[in-house]
């Protein structure tokens, strides 16, 4: 994210006669601020897709359950646990 001259002037309190950040102050902090924000959206898409290779387990384990055939019942149980722990260190 850029900003606009203005901001940043606003920002650094210049033309308001007072200086709220020293311009190294402000881009060590905005620089905090977008690392904080992509660890958040890194984390918030890994808790999307564990909830999505949950739901397809279950479909999976939903048509397990309805099948008559014992064998692919079976395959269909260990598909679904083999997609809940495709990446097993996400699992916690």
């Amino acid at each position: 994210m850029e900003l606009s001259d203005f901001q940043k002037r606003f920002l650094l309190g210049q033309g308001a006669g007072q200086k709220l950040y020293t311009e190294k102050e402000f881009v060590e902090s905005l620089a905090q601020a977008k690392a904080e924000i992509m660890a958040i959206a890194i984390q918030t898409s890994k808790q999307a897709i564990m909830i999505e290779r949950d739901a397809c387990a279950e479909l999976l384990d939903v048509k397990a359950d309805e099948v008559h055939d014992i064998t692919l019942a079976g395959v269909l149980r260990e598909m679904a646990e083999a997609i809940r722990n495709r990446i097993p260190s996400q699992r916690q």
